[in-house]
């Protein structure tokens, strides 16, 4: 595609041409451009270069896509400035799924491109490249090399786990969503299956959610591929050290990179396998524009690749169900017999036999059975997780005298406490508030409407005494728990591995989790309780106390440990209610006019709805438009039409457009 009508016409010196994405975020100017390649470039202008090119009078970065002996411009042509660096970083195969990442997500091919290189370092461009000088080189001892048969004991737990194996080593391309029995170490798992891509002539990307995830994976994938095989690829390593893993993986020294949401556009030669530990989990959501998810990112990478695909956890997403339902991809699960051996034993603490044995448990915070269950692991010299949704000591407090919420003078923000003897601040502007009076009654006493983490862990010192209490969280998280008696207070997502697992889990304030004004809140509460209860030890030397009435339906499913049923439930309920991933659903934020004013530029599908508006922060507005998935596309060309209408004729006011967003409300 060129900027003008295409007339095959070749330049008049006679000079190559370079079809060059610039590096500008607007949406009327996402196409290519054609430029001159000047002879003392030709060499080194090859395709996946960075380029400096002159565009609207600036000097801008940019990406030389491809060559081409004319142009369809019938105008003059500049020439390309500079060539920044000789070495083609950015892969074929990821223009592709960048151009396809961007059309799905109603975005702009710069905007995924900047997501899919990390910048320059030129220093580590430098480095020897010497094939047996770096860690990132394959090492002669490998483990597993092509050809290997890969010892698929530890998916015969699953019946159709032996058969994936299969599949990877000789080179085809399975799809499948693995539901994990509680206990499993998912990182072996996923371990095998990369090693089993890698005998088969193949190279993987896996993504995991968090660096403590990545960190197993690391570890596990060590043990079976042996050193120098993989590299991991996130954004937190720094410039230098995430460089150097993107061009081991670029130049074909390495068969599987690793990492966050960073790797998922990782170039990996011969790509045979994508895989997605945790998909539920929203640190896969990128923040930045067009804010793709690394589950979809891999999905698309697979199809357009021909590749295998993995997405696994202990809980099943409504997406993950979706690709059951449409064929797309098939379930590896274990049979019931082999799920009841492994599970703990769970109980919750809201059901009437429980309520009649202990009234208060319907109000308490730590009812008599999970204060039992606790005692009974303790004695036995083993380790008790205790599960508490909010960090810090007291995130949430209320007049003591009338209950009215504590907010903040200046902005209305809420206030904690950040200790037992702290002094009450605001949790948006940070601005301590001594002197509180309730604008209701005057009144000036405060108590806890919400009970954060540290303060959990002091209640629980004083109802065990003489127990080493630990916190796992945002300030300091904990990677293992040493056997023996102790208690682990945990926020969702950093609770630590025990040695030989934990005699007790519990899942306190499960109202927090399932009150939130979210679509997804069933489904989130049930996947970090059932990250949480698979810590535990099987049955009966391990339990698991949820505190919540044991006839909601994520307590069903964690009870059964039926991650399955879940997500097929939750699905239908979205199928009749028109909310993803049934339908396409795209956001569009901003100041009410600009909203308004995009919305009527935009030639939406015919069967599109557009519903709201509804209020977003800062005094902005959202409204949602939805139509069926099979006009996803027609709705996607649309909003970036629309946009790149605004953007040339320089609308004042911008507009966010999210497709799919994780969050409706």
């Amino acid at each position: 595609m060129t900027a003008t009508r295409r007339s095959d016409r070749r330049p008049a010196d006679g000079s190559p041409v370079a079809r060059v994405c610039v590096d500008v975020p607007l949406a009327h100017l996402d196409r290519p451009f054609d430029y001159l390649v000047p002879a003392e470039l030709d060499e080194v202008a090859v395709p996946g270069t960075r380029v400096k090119v002159r565009f609207a009078g600036q000097l801008v970065d940019g990406w030389l896509l491809s060559r081409a002996d004319d142009s369809g411009h019938t105008g003059r042509l500049a020439y390309l400035e500079k060539v920044v660096s000789p070495e083609p970083v950015l892969a074929p195969e990821i223009a592709g799924l960048a151009r396809a990442v961007a059309d799905r997500y109603a975005g702009n091919l710069a905007d995924v491109l900047r997501l899919a290189v990390p910048p320059r370092h030129a220093r580590v461009e430098k480095e020897p490249r010497d094939d047996q000088s770096a860690a990132a080189v394959v090492a002669e001892d490998a483990v597993v090399d092509e050809g290997t048969v890969v010892d698929p004991r530890g998916w015969r737990d699953y019946p159709t786990g032996p058969a994936l194996l299969r599949a990877l080593t000789d080179g085809r391309a399975p799809r499948a969503v693995w539901s994990a029995l509680p206990g499993e170490d998912w990182a072996a798992r996923y371990a095998d299956a990369v090693a089993a891509t890698v005998a088969g002539g193949r190279g993987a990307v896996v993504v995991v959610p968090d660096a403590r995830d990545l960190d197993r994976l690391d570890a596990a994938l060590t043990a079976v591929l042996g050193e120098g095989r993989h590299v991991s690829l996130t954004a937190a390593l720094g410039p230098a050290r995430r460089y150097r893993a993107f061009l081991a993986a670029r130049r074909g020294r390495v068969p599987v990179v690793i990492g966050t949401r960073a790797a998922m556009f990782a170039p990996v030669e011969r790509l045979g396998l994508v895989a997605v530990w945790d998909d539920g989990d929203d640190l896969h959501s990128e923040p930045r524009a067009p804010y793709p998810h690394a589950r979809d990112v891999l999905l698309t990478r697979a199809q357009l690749a021909e590749a295998g695909a993995l997405v696994g956890g202990y809980a099943r997403s409504a997406e993950a169900q979706l690709l059951l339902e449409t064929g797309w991809a098939r379930e590896v699960v274990a049979d019931r017999a082999t799920v009841r051996a492994r599970i703990p034993a769970i109980a919750p603490t809201g059901d009437d036999p429980q309520l009649a044995r202990d009234p208060g448990a319907a109000t308490a915070r730590l009812p008599s059975l999970a204060w039992t269950a606790a005692r009974d692991a303790l004695r036995q010299d083993l380790p008790v997780l205790v599960q508490v949704p909010r960090r810090g000591y007291l995130p949430s407090i209320s007049c003591a005298d009338c209950r009215t919420p504590a907010r903040c003078a200046h902005c209305a923000g809420p206030l904690a406490l950040p200790s037992a003897g702290g002094t009450p601040a605001c949790r948006w502007c940070a601005r301590v508030a001594a002197a509180y009076a309730c604008p209701q009654c005057g009144g000036r006493r405060l108590r806890a409407a919400v009970t954060g983490a540290r303060r959990t862990a002091e209640e629980m010192g004083r109802a065990f005494p003489g127990v080493p209490v630990r916190t796992s969280g945002r300030e300091e998280v904990l990677t293992d728990v040493p056997g023996g008696a102790a208690l682990v207070v945990a926020t969702p997502g950093a609770e630590p591995v025990a040695e030989g697992g934990y005699g007790a889990v519990l899942l306190l304030d499960s109202w927090a989790l399932l009150t939130r004004a979210d679509l997804r809140a069933g489904e989130e509460a049930l996947r970090r309780w059932l990250a949480a209860a698979a810590l535990a030890r099987p049955a009966p030397a391990g339990r698991v106390v949820v505190v919540a009435d044991g006839a909601l339906a994520p307590v069903q499913a964690l009870l059964r440990w039926d991650a399955a049923w879940f997500a097929g439930r939750e699905l239908a309920e979205r199928r009749e209610l028109g909310f993803p991933p049934a339908v396409r659903m795209a956001s569009v934020t901003g100041p009410a006019e600009a909203v308004a004013d995009l919305l009527t530029a935009a030639r939406l599908p015919e069967d599109a709805e557009v519903l709201g508006p509804v209020p977003a922060e800062e005094g902005r507005e959202r409204m949602l438009v939805r139509v069926p998935r099979a006009r996803a596309a027609a709705l996607a060309e649309a909003l970036h039409s629309a946009a790149g209408a605004r953007a040339a004729r320089k609308a004042a006011d911008p507009v966010r457009l999210q497709v799919d967003p994780l969050s409706l409300f």
